[in-house]
């Protein structure tokens, strides 16, 4: 639901004076080269299948050496120095503040009665973790991350609260780190209790139905070498009791075979079962086992673990149990995605039974809530929730809760999925769906949006959910499971108004007649004259679906006269299996090309021209931009590579960069290297080339992406750079690869960001 605010501003009105002055004083101002600060070149030069490539900047990789640090210096020098002379930053600043400063609350998720969110206020770094002791009790704060350090950058990461609401346990993050550290909290009395688990990465937490301990996943305390940038293996699955150290927590599932593999231990909701996902790396596809508690009031963890699907050979995903009977969300022969039963007492897959069939619109993830499956799925790259009830008690093929399986032996390790080929039961669309389950309809949203936490248990008579979109703030409902009906519950105050503008979806053509959605976000009545800055945003992997979100930075660049765009490129997930596939691996060069041809939409259809033009992407997006720009430097008036992955030979070697190998490949790999070199933005930087306006973000604690990769590119491109087009970095300090940002931070960040723009797209800005 969208809401207007049209209550006059006099601060608005006088920002938009200082804007229009400065943009003014701006566009009359001509740029000179800059001098970059000296950066040494090595004579690392490595060896690929044959292939000799020179590393010349190789030291930059190391960011503890006193001359990386240097170095470091008197780039965040240069940089700050040249946006000091902005006129706008100030007022660019002002604006973001007063824009972010809006009551922001989660939704929430709920224990034994007690309901838990998160609130913030506005321009506190971190929201604050609130519950209510009942549906009618006042909120009180149960745990405040901002307390925990001057500068908010200790993060509140993860959450999970014990089964009768009583515990809270919890994972830090400090400076943006990967890594994280756990406590447990009593909600009665909002206090911690001594419990300290440390060295936990890549983990879920999930509680025992007998509330005397959780589930978790860490690596080994790292003994020698840099504990930032050191890969990262042999990851392994834990449970700790409540009370007692952690060297007395207990392993659960380790595979010393398998170095590579990662695994999640989650708890079903009847407290019968412990699922444990096992990813490797960021592939998508997973295997499924299981540990059978025998009784939730009294868990045995040291059950043994059943491999239920131990094949890697598709995505599955539990989303629930009725008994025996586990729903898995998979792609197997549904590139879309679909949803069947198995029976764990005879999984064979020629026994499994499709509950809910492939859909034309990808099938992005599902839970439980009441007796329903809640499907959420994209549809163009929005969400569209639909509903399917068991319309009678699904009971066949279970046993009673802890009766051991008859049909085959409980042997540790034992593999119930055999490797038949038998094809699996499939329903004809528009007949009864499988398992007992019916269609009941769709979710109705207030617009074209995002639906992003749904929350809401089995049996529970209530669920919460939030939508978004690129002009309406995350707002909070709560839907009634019985009555079937929506209602607000929480709904955020932003000082704009939202009627002004307008969000569309096109399609455009790429290179190789692929059809791609964008949507295209701007002022209602916008002259197509070719002269709007126009902001293009994209990612293009990993199976990750961008969608429509709210950003108050966006905002502001809206009341500044820009267009934000954002592509939906192959490589992500917006239409399941098969688009992800069409971006990844030696198929890469789909997704540049895919933004490419997003870039020149924008042109043809006169939304913008080169000059006016700036693209923007983080992490495997920073690898976009930068890859883009080294094809085409010609296309784009500036550019925004954040947190970038940018040299494609070498990634694999540090803290968790070998899990990407499965979207990228490796430079290990003859034939893989060859596609590799062919777009890795480092390596295919030219010299003596006029490269656009650049400005790259990365943070000195980013431990996902090493900023060695935007250390490396950026001294690269200065040496290149054959014009006068300024090529600056922005190394954030006590910060990381994103998640846990301090709203200062952030909001420092966009100043910069949209301040660069300003002043190398030429704009004169006015807030309306």
């Amino acid at each position: 639901m969208r809401h207007n605010f049209r209550t006059p501003n006099l601060g608005v009105t006088v920002l938009s004076l200082l804007l229009s002055l400065a943009g003014t004083l701006s566009a009359q101002t001509t740029s000179a080269p800059l001098a970059y600060p000296a950066a040494a070149r090595g004579t690392q030069v490595d060896d690929y299948h044959g292939t000799s490539i020179a590393d010349p900047y190789r030291w930059l990789e190391d960011v503890d050496a006193a001359a990386t640090k240097a170095w470091v210096e008197a780039q965040n020098r240069l940089t700050d120095s040249f946006l000091a002379t902005i006129p706008e930053r100030a007022a660019i600043k002002a604006r973001l503040e007063q824009l972010w400063n809006y009551a922001r609350w989660s939704a929430p998720f709920k224990e034994n009665g007690r309901y838990f969110s998160f609130l913030n206020t506005g321009l506190q770094n971190q929201s604050v973790l609130y519950v209510q002791d009942n549906k009618n009790a006042p909120t009180r704060v149960l745990l405040d991350p901002n307390t925990l350090s001057s500068d908010g950058t200790v993060a509140l990461s993860g959450t999970a609260a014990s089964d009768d609401g009583r515990y809270l346990a919890y994972s830090l993050s400090t400076s943006g780190s990967d890594w994280r550290e756990l406590h447990v909290r009593d909600v009665n009395t909002a206090r911690d209790l001594p419990d300290t688990v440390k060295w936990v990465k890549f983990s879920s937490l999930s509680w025992t139905h007998d509330n005397k301990g959780f589930f978790y996943s860490r690596y080994d305390e790292p003994t020698s070498g840099n504990k930032m940038t050191n890969t990262n293996r042999n990851h392994k699955l834990y449970y700790h009791r409540v009370g007692q150290l952690q060297s007395r927590d207990e392993l659960v599932y380790d595979r010393p075979d398998q170095p590579d593999w990662l695994f999640n231990g989650n708890v079903t909701d009847d407290g019968q079962y412990l699922i444990i996902t096992v990813s490797q790396g960021t592939d998508v596809r997973t295997r499924l086992y299981f540990i059978d508690l025998d009784n939730p009031g009294k868990p045995q963890i040291n059950n043994p673990v059943v491999r239920l699907i131990d094949k890697l050979d598709a995505e599955y995903s539990f989303v629930g149990n009725r008994g025996t009977n586990f729903y898995v969300r998979t792609d197997r022969n549904a590139p879309k995605g679909r949803i069947v039963s198995i029976s764990i007492d005879n999984p064979r897959e020629e026994r499994w039974n499709t509950i809910i069939p492939e859909s034309k619109d990808a099938l992005e993830s599902a839970s439980m809530g009441g007796n329903d499956i809640v499907a959420n799925y994209l549809q163009d790259a929005h969400s569209s929730v639909r509903f399917f009830s068991a319309s009678r008690n699904d009971t066949r093929d279970q046993r009673p809760r802890g009766q051991p399986t008859q049909q085959q032996p409980r042997n540790p390790g034992s593999v119930y999925d055999d490797t038949s080929t038998a094809p699996i039961i499939q329903r004809e669309r528009g007949q009864s769906l499988g398992g007992g389950f019916t269609a009941r309809g769709e979710l109705p949203l207030p617009g074209i949006g995002t639906v992003g936490d749904i929350n809401g248990r089995q049996g529970d008579d209530e669920m919460f959910y939030s939508f978004t979109s690129f002009l309406s703030p995350t707002t909070i409902y709560r839907f009634d499971l019985k009555s079937r009906k929506s209602e607000v519950f929480r709904a955020p105050k932003v000082a704009f108004d939202p009627a002004s503008y307008e969000t569309r979806q096109v399609f455009y053509t790429s290179k190789d007649g692929t059809r791609v959605p964008m949507f295209i976000t701007a002022k209602k009545g916008i002259q197509l004259d070719g002269n709007n800055p126009t902001l293009l945003y994209a990612y293009g992997g990993f199976n990750i679906s961008i969608t429509p979100t709210f950003s108050p930075a966006n905002i502001v660049w809206l009341e500044m006269g820009g267009v934000y765009a954002v592509a939906n490129l192959r490589g992500g997930g917006e239409y399941g299996k098969d688009w992800h596939e069409g971006g990844m691996l030696a198929k890469k060069q789909n997704v540049f090309d895919d933004f490419i041809a997003a870039a020149q939409y924008l042109i043809s259809q006169k939304y913008t021209s080169t000059p006016k033009l700036v693209i923007r992407g983080g992490s495997n997006g920073g690898l976009l931009v930068g890859a883009v720009m080294t094809q085409r430097p010609e296309l784009f008036g500036a550019t925004l590579p954040e947190v970038g992955v940018m040299d494609m030979l070498r990634f694999q070697k540090f803290t968790i960069g070998w899990a990407w190998t499965s979207d990228y490949g490796s430079s290990d790999n003859a034939d893989q290297f060859k596609y590799l070199r062919a777009y890795s933005p480092l390596q295919n930087i030219k010299p003596a080339t006029c490269y656009p306006p650049t400005l790259a973000f990365t943070a000195d604690h980013d431990d996902r992406v090493v900023p060695g990769h935007t250390f490396k590119f950026v001294a690269t491109l200065q040496a290149a750079q054959a014009c006068a087009n300024p090529i600056l970095v922005r190394i954030e300090t006590k910060a990381g690869h994103g998640a846990g940002k301090p709203t200062t931070k952030q909001i420092d960040e966009a100043a910069d960001r949209f301040a660069f723009l300003v002043k190398e797209l030429h704009m004169r800005p006015t807030l309306q």
